[in-house]
């Protein structure tokens, strides 16, 4: 069932929180500028730095022997990335030769979720209603449930066992005959299932443990009819905790080890853990040689390049493939920064809506208003900083840029002429 908390703000309040949101939406503005401007700079000495890169780059045909010529110069190559280190996990019976073997655990918990809906009160008062649902589902990590709203769902989150996710890699990745430094090795792709294999006592370790848990079900004696069967049973009671325990808390699948009374009927407490591994595989890298391994290049203005994709990638491919990541990246930003200057403009501005909803809809009217005005001003002046930023890099695209940004300037300058009332006359006309 839904939990619903209700909470009266007076408008003394509300007008209070408008002026603390008028701090908060400065600090959005300013920083969505700032993000702006740097964004499109960044991108600029992105572009430029894989440009240089890419004219730096020396394609290298076969990596099996170390050439002393290349020594500090970025270079292209594919080859196998391989190792002979065999990654363990002991407790979970697994054991791989791979370049890195990852354990993910997971918890089956309940979550909760909100959601809130706002009623304007003639004078100025607000009344906050928020709903509170809950439901069960699988989590990367144990949920506190202590911070639950509902009283009826607090402390209903427990965990059988206490296992961590865990990141193995190999300290040792050839590529021909060179050797994979620690920032290529993490990047090389791959997640191929593991199967699991833990060890008869290891298996009977954790169901003890479960089966001592404090929320773990007990098993009832059945009654008995004779004397034998009493004295079975009471060697049974005094036998250790967990000796009764039902057999099947532990469930070994191919990659997966599930910890609960049904895999197919999950509930609160269980969780599974299972594994995958980065295969050995044939890689292509840009890296800059040092010695017998890699280093990322520096160009000019300080970026730095490397980069390693899975299989045979030419360098014009991975070049424009680091391209489409900067552009992406790009907008992802910008969007961010006109998303947070808006959002600073509504909220400095948000006291003039507090102030209307001493009469609710008037406070609607002055709200839409405001809304619409701040996007559009929001919108001019990230233009605005986009043009600056890009007329110091690119002229030919910042300056349209720069004039569009004005146009949304002046048209609101215009709509608000026009929504102003016309000024009374001061002198009667001439007779």
């Amino acid at each position: 069932m839904a939990y619903q908390e209700t909470q009266t703000i007076t408008y003394g309040q509300r007008l209070g929180n408008a002026l603390k949101g008028i701090v908060g939406g400065f600090i959005m503005f300013v920083a969505g500028t700032v993000l702006l401007f740097w964004n499109e700079g960044n991108f600029v000495k992105t572009r430029k730095s894989l440009s240089e890169a890419q004219d730096a780059t020396v394609p290298v045909a076969s990596v099996a022997a170390l050439d002393a010529s290349l020594e500090g110069k970025l270079i292209h190559a594919s080859a196998p990335a391989l190792t002979d280190e065999v990654l363990q996990d002991p407790q979970f019976g697994v054991s791989e030769k791979a370049i890195a073997l990852k354990r993910r655990v997971e918890f089956y918990q309940w979550v909760e979720s909100s959601q809130t809906q706002t009623r304007d009160k003639m004078g100025g008062g607000q009344e906050k209603i928020t709903t509170y649902t809950y439901r069960k589902t699988w989590c990367s990590s144990p949920e506190n449930s202590a911070d639950f709203h509902d009283p009826a769902y607090q402390d209903k989150n427990w965990v059988w066992l206490s296992l961590d996710d865990q990141d193995q890699y190999a300290g040792s990745v050839t590529f021909g005959a060179y050797t994979l430094p620690g920032f290529f090795v993490k990047s090389i792709p791959g997640r191929d299932p593991v199967n699991v294999t833990p060890p008869a006592g290891q298996i009977d370790a954790w169901t003890r443990a479960i089966a001592n848990h404090p929320r773990a079900p007990k098993p009832e004696l059945a009654e008995q009819d004779d004397a034998q069967s009493a004295e079975a049973a009471e060697e049974a009671a005094a036998a250790p905790a967990g000796d009764e325990a039902p057999a099947q808390w532990v469930h070994v699948g191919d990659d997966t080890v599930y910890f609960g009374l049904s895999p197919n009927q999950p509930d609160v407490g269980d969780l599974r853990v299972s594994f995958v591994k980065v295969p050995t595989q044939t890689v292509s890298l840009l890296g800059k040689v040092k010695g017998a391994t890699f280093e990322r290049y520096t160009t000019k203005n300080g970026k730095s390049v490397s980069r390693l994709e899975a299989g045979e990638v030419g360098p014009e491919d991975m070049f424009a493939h680091a391209h489409g990541e900067n552009k992406m990246l790009t907008w992802i930003l910008r969007i961010v920064g006109m998303v947070l200057v808006c959002a600073g403009l509504r909220g400095i501005f948000g006291i003039l809506e507090a102030i209307a909803k001493v009469i609710p809809m008037l406070g609607s009217i002055v709200g839409a208003g405001v809304g619409m005005v701040c996007v559009v001003a929001g919108l001019a002046w990230s233009f605005i900083w986009i043009a600056i930023a890009w007329v110091a890099y690119r002229p030919l695209v910042g300056i349209p840029l720069l004039v569009a940004a004005v146009a949304g300037f002046y048209w609101l300058g215009v709509k608000g002429c026009k929504a102003a009332p016309p000024a009374a006359s001061a002198a009667p006309p001439a007779a």
